[in-house]
């Protein structure tokens, strides 16, 4: 049992204050994937950010931000900042940065391509100056996401990249068939 604890976290990057099970990813950007968008673009999925006890906040349609309860199910991926590479003198900036931008796309209509929960994402970062940036935007936390995120588990990675794999192959059956003939 320990030796699969220990893989187990070797696999997700063993991260501090974590606990997938209780869906708790303190100082953490979460992602999970959005059913047949994901399918077809693996890079694309639902995205949130945590408060620094694990809270997860989501915009998760218009006019709605949702409290750990995301719109697509449980993180299958997480990426975890530093808080401290938040520039700002408040007391309790991570908090209140996440708070104020959770605020704001309260009053959103939500957008598939313009204004989503990339943007949420993006606007409490900037809001803390996140690694001294007021430059975050849903491509940049894209790629980050893609980057440097980790699986919560196996599981997570199976159901991000499985789909996408039997589509990809019935494309290339079909290709293969109709070339072949």
């Amino acid at each position: 049992m320990a030796e699969a604890e220990a893989k187990m976290k070797q696999f997700n990057g063993g991260g501090a204050g974590l606990d997938a099970e209780r869906g708790r990813f303190p100082y953490c950007v979460v992602w999970t994937p959005i059913p047949v968008l994901t399918w077809l673009f693996p890079i694309i999925g639902h995205m949130g950010i945590c408060t620094s006890t694990g809270v997860i906040r989501d915009f998760a349609g218009p006019y709605f931000v949702s409290e750990d309860n995301m719109a697509f199910g449980k993180p299958v991926k997480y990426w975890k900042l530093d808080p401290s590479k938040v520039y700002s003198t408040s007391p309790n900036a991570w908090d209140t940065a996440v708070h104020d931008a959770s605020e704001e796309y309260k009053h959103r209509m939500h957008n598939l391509c313009c204004d989503n929960c990339h943007s949420h994402v993006a606007l409490a970062l900037n809001l803390m100056r996140y690694d001294n940036s007021t430059s975050w935007n849903m491509v940049k936390l894209c790629f980050f996401s893609l980057l440097y995120g980790k699986y919560v588990s196996i599981g997570g990675f199976v159901k991000t990249w499985l789909p996408f794999v039997l589509f990809l192959g019935v494309i290339v059956t079909v290709v293969l068939t109709l070339h072949l003939r």
